[in-house]
């Protein structure tokens, strides 16, 4: 499961660890940057509260729990502080997670058919300095681009070319792809099926939106996938159009390409 945090005491890890159930908390960086969005009802920070549960989940007793950390990208934090802030707690994994906008609610900084590439410039910065450091803290982001250019999968929604695996159940029985999708509109997730009268492996066989042509006829298609289908989504065209985060997917993907072929070609000249 994926927390927040606020609330994950001892009562609930306990729980957790008799059913089996993994925890992933979400962890925007250092205080400063994590208090910006993710504040109390009262308007009051949180970030001293969730480092106390990753405290609680770090324990011997519960490590084993431990999933990972997820941060939401904030340009305006800075890349390298924000990755070193998540990797001092020592996670298995770090996932970092692209703001959900469309073409008519484009995501922080983001001008629908600019240009500039503010996220993957941001990117790029983590990525280049989590190779050069000496950590072995798995970026999932990362190493989803970096396989998928070596022939391999992808373990993030929205990158690839395979379907997405996830399902959500409401609380009233209906079964729906991924909730992302409801940043288009709602019930753009929507299957029409319930686990009261269908299998779930009915669900996983529902069409979902594809990348329009201009996309399949890209060359990293294959990597970044057009972007997540939510990403997509622009009114009277509906998920035809490449993703609102296209010149970043792009230029990110070519950079790692390029590290790629590089790392590859030293290794081969140091044979």
């Amino acid at each position: 499961m994926q927390t927040n945090g606020i609330r994950l005491d001892r009562g609930f890890l306990d729980l957790f660890g008799e059913h089996g159930i993994r925890v992933g908390v979400s962890l925007d960086g250092a205080a400063a940057a994590h208090d910006r969005h993710r504040r109390t009802p009262r308007g009051l920070g949180s970030h001293h509260r969730v480092h106390a549960a990753i405290q609680r989940l770090r324990a011997p007793e519960y490590r084993h729990l431990f999933a990972g950390l997820l941060c939401v990208v904030d340009t305006r934090n800075d890349p390298v502080e924000t990755l070193e802030a998540l990797v001092e707690h020592d996670p298995p994994t770090v996932d970092f997670l692209l703001p959900h906008g469309t073409w008519a609610a484009p995501p922080p900084g983001r001008v629908p058919g600019g240009a500039a590439t503010p996220y993957a410039d941001w990117l790029i910065a983590v990525f280049d300095h989590w190779c050069a450091g000496p950590g072995t803290t798995s970026v999932r982001f990362f190493d989803s681009v970096t396989a998928l250019w070596l022939g391999g999968s992808s373990l993030v929604e929205g990158l690839g070319s395979a379907p997405s695996p996830q399902l959500v159940v409401e609380t009233d029985g209906s079964i729906e792809r991924s909730d992302i999708l409801a940043v288009a509109y709602p019930g753009a997730g929507a299957t029409g099926l319930r686990v009261q009268t269908d299998p779930l492996d009915a669900a996983l066989s529902a069409e979902a939106p594809g990348p329009p042509l201009v996309c399949r006829e890209c060359p990293v298609v294959a990597v970044c996938g057009g972007g997540h289908p939510a990403h997509r989504f622009a009114p009277g065209t509906g998920f035809a159009n490449p993703s609102v985060y296209c010149p970043d997917l792009l230029r990110f993907t070519t950079h790692v390409r390029a590290r790629l072929s590089a790392d590859l070609a030293r290794l081969a000249g140091e044979r």
